[in-house]
């Protein structure tokens, strides 16, 4: 009689009770597809100058009203692992080149959309992802040859204008011009002649009141506060910088002191206010008018800087103390000692001032360059003022990515259509099963032009056909005329609409290789959530 064997147990009975397991084509590659469709529908409709708003609430209940994916990727806290793929491939695209998230989102997106019609045909995982990383590999090649020009000279603000520009022309159409000439001013003044351009030397204040085209540019820093003492006004001045608070320090041991009459008690508190003069004295002594704390500021020493005509700063953020010190050329002190004169940082004029209702201390660079250049948004509520900083700092991570790399392509859809017509000619001359996948990525490209078309409200199938044309017709700055109002098309180069080589290129990238990913997954394991049960929402404590 023979042994019986019994099977081996299968995945589920080797996880812990709870886990989730997803196996093959059907069950992980599609599913996984479907939910990275649903994320790139979702940004879909917010991408170029007529995209538009979500609304999210985020888990904290604070509202953002906002076209820009980062941030509405960032505050939707996506789950599901395959998504979650796409979101990375987004967030690094923003930390590379700060612009084109939602380029990365949608192309993935429509790369899996066809992914998923070629498998269903029958083709395999592997050659569908073959075929996406030979086209990718030939768009490489061909981007260089569709660069229109390239920046010369970063101090020629004609040169850099259209680029910002066209960057700021999708998060906030009608205050583009405006807003593009306040970003390249700002980011002229701090340009350094050796070292690299630095994101953070452009601060921005947000302070509400008026409208946008109020929005002004300071050479040095803002802070909303106001002064701490008496004085509220230095110029050509030198500035102490300390990191400590500018009060009594206490001892790490305790001490008793025994006083037994009241003139002993007045002597003890009179050497504490010598040593408190003879402070603040020395530091005017040494040509310092302003002092700058990092922490709260005592009655004793205010009294004696208001004697001693110091003007007093009480800044609580340590980044804004470095960033101070940056702008002014100072070194922060640990303690309350005299400084030296290289110590001490130098600032034209010091004064506060009050913008609509809010207090601000300025602290101003009258020289041609300083170190920081401070923004002050203006705008009617929060919610403006924040789409409009996400703007800026569009603007300014774009000016940083031309300090780079200055060559720049045709933009309104052009340089992916152009992209498209290419690659799809070069599908058709592969062998193997690998063209069918270099050809629907060709098409996938046509979802950038398509979604342009359907976001200012025209058919984009008329669109996307016309531009073919115009392609054919070797017219390959043709782009996705939005102005029209009807299907039309535009030469992108003449009309001053560009988008930057470098951001184009890690775009196309990021997103390849993130839909690759997710179709190269063909298990899903979850393990068990960790924590005990979840607690019950709105729950009464009173009925306990």
């Amino acid at each position: 009689m023979a042994l019986h064997v019994p099977r081996a147990p299968g995945l589920s009975q080797m996880l812990k009770d709870g886990a989730k397991h997803y196996s093959g084509v059907e069950e992980a590659v599609l599913r996984n597809i479907v939910a990275c469709k649903e994320l790139a529908q979702k940004t879909r409709s917010a991408y170029g100058p007529f995209g538009q708003n979500k609304m999210v609430i985020n888990h904290i209940s604070k509202l953002f009203v906002t076209n820009d994916a980062a941030t509405i990727i960032r505050e939707l806290e996506v789950e599901h692992p395959a998504a979650k793929l796409l979101v990375m491939g987004s967030q690094q695209q923003e930390q590379e080149a700060g612009d084109a998230t939602n380029f990365v989102l949608i192309f993935a997106g429509a790369l899996l959309d066809h992914a998923e019609s070629l498998i269903r045909m029958g083709l395999s995982v592997k050659e569908v992802i073959g075929g996406y990383e030979q086209a990718l590999k030939k768009s490489m090649e061909i981007l260089p040859e569709l660069v229109v020009d390239k920046v010369k000279d970063l101090s020629q603000k004609a040169q850099v204008l259209p680029l910002i520009r066209s960057s700021i022309m999708s998060k906030q159409y009608g205050n583009e011009d405006f807003l593009s000439e306040i970003i390249v001013d700002a980011c002229l003044n701090i340009l350094p002649e050796k070292s690299t351009f630095n994101v953070d030397s452009i601060r921005i204040s947000k302070i509400a009141g008026q409208g946008v085209h109020n929005t002004s540019i300071v050479q040095g820093m803002v802070f909303k506060r106001q002064v701490e003492g008496d004085v509220n006004k230095s110029s050509g001045c030198k500035v102490a910088v300390y990191s400590c608070p500018l009060d009594l320090m206490q001892t790490e041991t305790k001490g008793t002191v025994l006083i037994k009459s009241a003139q002993e008690l007045l002597d003890y508190s009179t050497g504490e206010e010598k040593q408190v003069e003879e402070h603040i004295k020395s530091i005017a002594d040494s040509g310092c008018s302003v002092i700058v704390a990092g922490g709260k500021v005592g009655e004793l020493y205010l009294h004696y800087c208001n004697q001693y005509k110091l003007m007093v700063v009480r800044l609580m953020s340590k980044f804004d103390l470095r960033r101070l010190c940056k702008a002014i050329g100072a070194t922060p002190l640990p303690r309350i000692t005299v400084p030296t004169g290289e110590e001490m940082g130098h600032c034209d004029l010091v004064y506060t001032d009050e913008v609509g209702d809010t207090p601000v201390i300025i602290f101003k660079q009258e020289r041609e360059e300083s170190a920081i250049s401070t923004i002050v948004i203006r705008g009617a509520t929060d919610n403006i003022m924040d789409d409009i900083e996400r703007a800026v700092d569009d603007g300014v991570n774009t000016f940083k990515m031309i300090t780079r790399d200055g060559r720049y392509l045709a933009g309104a859809g052009a340089t992916e259509m152009e992209l498209a017509k290419k690659i799809s000619s070069f599908g058709e001359i592969c062998p193997g099963l690998e063209q069918y996948a270099i050809g629907k990525f060709a098409e996938s490209l046509e979802a950038l032009p398509r979604a342009l078309a359907e976001n200012c409200g025209v058919k984009a199938t008329e669109v996307v056909s016309k531009l073919y044309a115009a392609h054919q017709g070797d017219q390959k700055y043709a782009g996705v005329d939005v102005e029209a109002g009807v299907p039309a098309v535009c030469n992108a180069v003449e009309n001053n609409i560009f988008d930057l080589f470098l951001t184009k290129h890690w775009a196309l990238k990021f997103a390849t290789r993130a839909a690759c990913t997710v179709l190269s997954v063909d298990q899903i394991i979850m393990a068990k959530a960790a924590g005990g049960p979840k607690p019950k929402e709105n729950k009464d404590w009173d009925e306990d």
